[in-house]
């Protein structure tokens, strides 16, 4: 990774962190790349919440036996 790259992840990482978005830098680093290959962002942070929805309702499905 080159230095203006670790820069920009740590800007937005530094920026994500700020915004309470759970987001790590692995999945800013993906979500980035996929930004620059030309990947719509809306699009990206939609799937970004359904897929935090899904976690949650199979989350809530879950038994747990350990409390």
């Amino acid at each position: 990774m080159n230095n203006e790259r670790a820069q920009l992840l740590d800007s937005l990482h530094e920026l994500s962190n700020i915004l309470e978005t759970g987001l790590d830098r692995e999945t800013l680093s993906i979500l980035l790349e996929l930004t620059e290959a030309g990947v719509n962002p809306e699009a990206l942070a939609a799937l970004v919440k359904e897929l935090r929805k899904q976690r949650e309702e199979n989350d809530e499905q879950t038994p747990t036996f350990f409390s």
